[in-house]
């Protein structure tokens, strides 16, 4: 069964060809991790399967899951930690958004909702951290309350954009289990990485991406020397004035 479609998809910015006419699908209950050179196009990727970005060709199709059921995380580097809100409170915004809440936030968590919350907190180890402000966390700390907000999400397709990146050892470990513990449970897992080892030990399948889908299936198929090679010479050969497709009228399927 499967989870989600690409279908000759291309996205761009400004014109500029980031992701050119990728075609394949994401089975459900499936771990498959995004890998390739720097501006391979796969945190783009991700944009597009949420509905940040509308391509310029091609479609992203939705089969087994809708994209309001979806859970991202994006790079820690693009997330605003000033805000005055404490650990307790962004983990809320989870079940916010997990129960279509956002028109009622204001009125209050439920019991059941707070006490799912410390749950969460409890699960990604910082039980007693519920009433610091998130700006006071360091990295890692910060991005296990951000998988706590996802627990709290209960959904079944969870995309994570270099989620253990600039994080210590034991976070990464810790996190890894999460991820583990979504997979037997049958949730479908699509994660931007760069360790290839993390790949192999915990991604049963493996998109390689280099603006063009090098390989796409089983992990230990697609990360080969020729494919790796092939994915940093087709990077090197993309320059910034590259032709893109005209942009297809037809909307995203929702």
């Amino acid at each position: 069964m499967t989870a989600l479609t690409l279908e000759n998809l291309t996205l761009s910015y400004q014109r500029h060809p980031v992701v050119h006419h990728v075609t394949g699908a994401f089975r459900s209950g499936s771990s498959t991790a995004i890998v390739g050179p720097n501006g391979a196009g796969k945190s783009t990727l991700l944009k597009a399967i949420v509905g940040l970005l509308t391509p310029d060709h091609g479609h992203v199709r939705f089969e087994g899951v809708a994209r309001r059921q979806l859970a991202y995380l994006p790079q820690q580097a693009n997330i605003e930690r000033q805000f005055p809100i404490s650990v307790l409170d962004t983990i809320l915004l989870g079940a916010a958004h997990a129960g279509s809440r956002w028109q009622r936030w204001f009125g209050g968590s439920s019991k059941a909702e707070r006490e799912r919350a410390l749950a969460a907190l409890d699960q990604v180890g910082l039980t007693g951290f519920e009433e610091r402000p998130v700006g006071a966390l360091s990295s890692g700390q910060f991005q296990r309350v951000l998988f706590a907000r996802i627990l709290l999400q209960d959904a079944p397709l969870i995309l994570l954009d270099e989620p253990f990146t600039a994080i210590d050892a034991r976070t990464t470990h810790d996190l890894l289990r999460i991820v583990a513990h979504w997979q037997a449970e049958g949730r479908t897992v699509i994660a931007v990485l760069h360790d290839f080892e993390q790949v192999h030990r915990h991604f049963d399948q493996t998109l390689l991406l280099a603006k063009e889908c090098i390989g796409w299936g089983p992990s230990a198929e697609v990360l080969t020397r020729d494919n790796l090679l092939r994915a940093n010479g087709m990077a090197e050969r993309w320059v910034a004035d590259a032709a893109v497709c005209h942009r297809d009228d037809e909307e995203v399927a929702a």
